[in-house]
């Protein structure tokens, strides 16, 4: 339940006391017709109230939640019986009196303002037609409706701000745990693995031949080692931060991070760069691919460099290398041959998610594999896009 427990006992002191009032104004006021009928209600409100109290304090639900509403609308709506025919128009209190808000107030809590507004909706809909919609005056009859609304919507934005904040003390406690962790991990690995790795290299280079391969196998793990134990874990996403559509949002810099050895240099932002996880994932799929073809055909001396940064409503992450580039009519030729790397794992990744690649090379001067990716959230990706495009079909060498 986290933050929401004292949500819920608050409401429940409303609904008792809200009852005790409908309960004394049934008692003392006038202008009921039939107050046996009324105490009926009241019976129904009460047993409703305790076992509500009890199904919101254990497991809140939307099931829960609809047949609150409901209870409350036919509460709302018995009122005419026991007031009779005339006593809406003129003025006489529902048997229910502020009884009804108690579900405005938990749609509010469990779904944030708009559920707390559409609750609100619904029971002042039901006021309205109780006391007669050709008898309003926008006077007096529209206060209850305009009350049950503000209480909603304000009710809702403090519950679903004190979940954000409370996901992001959560994940502040789990960051800082991770961080001692990962500093007693880094404290005892520094004074064996990576002592170990470091000696390796240097005698390596220091025997030649293979010795040497060795070396530099060494030292990329080393500096991969060092990696992993200084960035946070890959795929960790921020479940207090999310895009439109609520999905929770995934650094992709932590996950380039990733790929950071001693040939291949990654340089990311301090600030996060958000993606909802599965794209995130992909376009760290298509950057490591884009590295697969970097060890593949460019021999082990090659270095390469990532670079990632966000544009006006974009992702973008360029892949370059300083091996021997590529010739003129190489990439679809080797399409054609059945060598699908750029095509399938670069392209089509990055297309699913709505972006573009574009290649640049030129024999004996490296390549550079840019990778745009259009944010979702953000509405300016069609004029960013051919803002990018036109850029790159200007610059000099092969574009695809």
């Amino acid at each position: 339940m986290g933050i929401e427990r004292p949500f819920w006992r608050a409401i429940a002191v409303y609904r008792v006391a809200s009852l005790c009032y409908a309960a004394i104004l049934l008692l003392t006021a006038g202008g009921y017709a039939h107050p046996v009928a009324g105490w009926a209600v009241i019976g129904v409100m009460a047993s409703w109230t305790a076992g509500a109290t009890y199904a919101y304090t254990s497991r809140p639900g939307r099931t829960l939640l609809a047949a609150d509403l409901l209870v409350a609308v036919g509460c709302l709506l018995a009122s005419r019986y026991v007031q009779g025919a005339d006593a809406g128009p003129a003025g006489v209190m529902p048997v229910t009196a502020t009884w009804v808000g108690g579900p405005v107030l938990a749609w509010a809590v469990y779904g944030g303002r708009r559920a707390g507004a559409a609750a609100a909706l619904v029971l002042s809909a039901a006021d309205l037609w109780l006391r007669g919609v050709r008898h309003l005056d926008f006077g007096v009859p529209l206060n209850g409706a305009v009350l049950l609304l503000m209480a909603g919507v304000v009710v809702g934005h403090v519950a679903r701000l004190a979940k954000r904040a409370e996901a992001r003390l959560q994940r502040a406690v789990e960051m800082e745990a991770a961080g001692r962790e990962r500093e007693r991990l880094a404290r005892g690995i520094h004074d064996s693995v990576l002592q170990v790795l470091a000696l390796v290299q240097r005698r390596g280079l220091e025997i030649g031949g293979e010795a040497a391969e060795l070396g530099r196998l060494a030292g990329e793990q080393e500096v991969a080692l060092r990696e992993l134990i200084r960035s946070e874990p890959a795929g960790a996403t921020r479940d207090d931060e999310r895009d439109a559509n609520g999905a929770a949002l995934t650094d992709v810099g932590a996950l380039l991070r990733r790929y950071g050895t001693a040939s291949v240099t990654v340089s990311t932002p301090a600030i996060p760069l958000l993606l909802p996880a599965g794209h995130a994932r992909e376009v760290a799929a298509a950057t490591g691919a884009a590295l697969d073809n970097v060890r593949r055909h460019c021999g082990a001396g090659t270095r390469a460099w990532i670079l990632a940064d966000s544009g006006e409503g974009t992702l973008i992450v360029t892949i370059r290398d300083n091996g021997p580039g590529i010739s003129d009519g190489r990439l679809p030729e080797a399409e054609a041959e059945g060598r699908l790397g750029i095509a399938r794992s670069i392209r089509g990744r990055i297309a699913d998610l709505g972006g573009t690649v574009s290649v640049v090379s030129h024999p004996g001067q490296g390549t550079e594999i840019e990778l745009v990716v259009p944010v979702p959230s953000a509405g300016r990706w069609p004029a960013v896009r051919a803002r990018w495009t036109g850029r790159r079909r200007a610059r000099a060498g092969e574009t695809a």
